[in-house]
């Protein structure tokens, strides 16, 4: 039977791609972030995960404002990153555990999930730069995935509401899935920021803290927000917030243990955080 180890949760903002690219760890304005990553690396090195289920939202390599799909879940063998404009090193192909999408993608379906399934897809800093936090030094990439977008650009957005159902959807789906794999659930983005417009570099460190005290034991007290609502608290990229609801549904209603956790700011102009909850013993 399967196991869901835990949850990995984390900001993927390109400029730690970039800071990783150019050798940046230790510089002063990177080191808390990047050592609060410490006890990430060294908890998926004991738990030794075979799959993760990543919730993301694509910045433009899959969907555009033409055609957004509320949520879409990868179904492909392979998963190949692509330059997206940002000036990031292209990194290493992702292989990808079809027979665990199309479990999920039925069972999504079955419980009136209306959802995009995507043969192909690629994969962009919103999956690759958590990877590369996780997995500093890996020459291949030592799980399969299963990416789950969300759309977090074109209104109208899903609620939280909607967002955290979908997950425990999910989490009912792996529930009931026949392998013996190891799973680990990531929600990446965020936290507040916004990058256009008058309030460009909007951080709302009051928001951000009532997310990570909530998320692991109470994250129905985040739907309480619409996702306007969300725009407004946390900037309009700060939406992202939705990724990390929805995989902190798929870890299902058991008591969880937060075993890490980091906030820095400012990260080129955003609020940075780092979370792992595991299932109580």
């Amino acid at each position: 039977m399967a196991t869901v180890i835990g949850g990995y949760f984390t900001s993927h903002v390109p400029g730690i791609g970039h800071a990783i690219a150019r050798g940046l760890k230790q510089d002063a304005y990177w080191k808390p972030f990047f050592d609060g990553l410490l006890p990430v690396q060294r908890w998926l090195a004991d738990k030794k995960p075979d799959v993760a289920v990543v919730f993301y939202n694509d910045h433009g390599l899959n969907f555009f404002l033409d055609k957004m799909p509320t949520f879409a879940v990868g179904a492909a063998a392979t998963y190949r990153n692509a330059d997206e404009g940002w000036g990031l090193p292209v990194q290493n192909s992702f292989d990808g555990h079809q027979a665990l999408s199309w479990h999920l993608i039925e069972s999504l379906v079955n419980d009136e999930f209306d959802i995009t399934t995507c043969q192909e897809m690629l994969v962009d800093h919103a999956v690759v730069v958590p990877f590369q936090l996780a997995y500093p030094d890996a020459s291949h990439w030592p799980v399969k995935i299963v990416p789950i977008a969300i759309n977090t650009v074109q209104h109208p957005l899903p609620s939280a509401k909607r967002c955290l159902a979908l997950g425990r959807a999910v989490g009912k789906a792996l529930a009931s899935w026949g392998g013996d794999e190891k799973i680990v659930v990531m929600g990446t983005g965020g936290l507040s920021h916004q990058l256009e417009g008058g309030r460009a570099g909007f951080i709302n460190k009051d928001y951000d803290q009532f997310c990570l005290d909530h998320l692991g034991p109470d994250p129905d007290a985040l739907t309480k927000h619409s996702a306007l609502d969300i725009v407004e608290l946390a900037g309009s990229q700060g939406i992202e917030i939705v990724n990390w609801i929805a995989a902190r549904g798929a870890l299902g209603s058991g008591a969880l243990v937060q075993k890490t956790r980091n906030y820095h700011i400012p990260i080129s102009n955003t609020a940075a955080a780092t979370l792992v909850l595991e299932p109580a013993a």
